[in-house]
């Protein structure tokens, strides 16, 4: 409950220009910014060079016109950490969407490395110019890092989400991860990353919500995972994910993309997350619904209505709807066309 009640503080304060509430409050700095330090370090020393660009019209052997999808946010959108393109989360989502849409999807990522909230807005901007039918925003984990404070980073994704709305385009958003799952991350800063983590998270679910947007909970998604073999689901810095790392995250955000546009695909004949996509849902205000993802990795929230009404005594209705710890979203050969 307390969680829920610190989202909503940090989402009111975004709505209404406040600083909102810093992670670390009053805590004393110097053994968090050794640690912290340290983290960086070992993340930093390994050398990757720019992401694999996959850009492009994935399965034109598809009738129809492409559906038009933007990705945008920081590395993890990126695809920082593979070699291949059709091992980057756009590409592979790409992929996937157009299997269930039936029709070829035209893929444009403005996501860049390193980036905080504040560049959506220049993201934005770019993604707008392909006119996008949809768009995923995978951001968060950089604001924590830099300590921008959870109000100031909501503000900025929450403006996104809103003028990709106006334009008619659907949004999704991958909340920020958790941090504390990271394996450079010692205590007490892994204790602490992971309280700023989730703090943003379900702050960023209502601002999500509460502007026509869908968010999934990423979370600590793949963190049994990655405890049983960190080197098959991390990258070499152990910060970024593997190839197989991306391939879960996909599996998690693949089936609210979905649902976004309305798409009712056979689950028969589709393998994978979008078999166990719709097995326990709940409507509750949106701030509670909120804290109970940050909670649960790949779980969806969207905007719910109870009565005819899309706002209770509490606030906006949401759907919570939990999912089975997604299954590894195959990736397959997909060298795009060109655009």
């Amino acid at each position: 409950m307390l969680r829920a009640f610190t989202a909503r503080r940090i989402a009111a304060a975004a709505a209404y220009g406040g600083g909102g509430i810093t992670a670390l409050g009053g805590l004393t700095f110097g053994l968090v910014v050794v640690e912290a330090k340290l983290a960086r370090r070992i993340i930093l020393a390994t050398p990757y060079g720019d992401p694999p660009v996959a850009d492009g019209v994935f399965d034109l052997s598809l009738p129809g016109e492409p559906l038009s999808f933007a990705v945008l946010g920081d590395s993890t959108a990126a695809g920082l950490g593979v070699r291949e393109p059709d091992e980057t989360p756009g590409a592979l989502l790409a992929a996937g969407l157009a299997s269930i849409a039936g029709r070829p999807v035209r893929l444009s990522n403005v996501a860049r490395s390193g980036s905080r909230s504040a560049a959506l807005e220049g993201q934005v901007d770019r993604a707008l110019a392909v006119r996008p039918e949809i768009a995923v925003i995978m951001i968060g984990a950089n604001d924590v890092t830099n300590r921008v404070p959870a109000a100031e980073s909501v503000r900025h994704l929450a403006s996104a989400v809103e003028r990709l709305r106006a334009a008619g385009c659907e949004v999704v958003v991958g909340t920020c991860p958790d941090l504390g799952s990271v394996k450079p991350v010692m205590q007490p800063l892994r204790w602490i990353a992971r309280r700023a983590s989730r703090q943003l998270a379900a702050a960023q679910t209502i601002a999500v919500v509460e502007r026509g947007g869908r968010s999934v909970s990423l979370g600590d998604l793949l963190g049994r995972e990655f405890a049983a073999d960190p080197r098959e689901m991390f990258s070499a810095d152990r910060y970024h994910p593997s190839a197989r790392g991306y391939a879960a995250a996909a599996a998690a955000v693949l089936p609210s993309m979905a649902a976004a546009l309305g798409l009712d695909p056979d689950l028969d004949e589709v393998p994978g997350p979008l078999a166990e996509a719709r097995l326990r849902a709940g409507v509750l205000p949106v701030y509670l619904a909120a804290a109970e993802a940050a909670e649960e990795p790949g779980t969806e929230v969207a905007g719910a209505r109870v009565a005819g009404r899309d706002r209770g005594p509490r606030g906006r209705w949401a759907t919570l709807l939990r999912r089975n710890r997604p299954q590894v979203l195959e990736h397959r050969p997909a060298t795009p066309d060109a655009a």
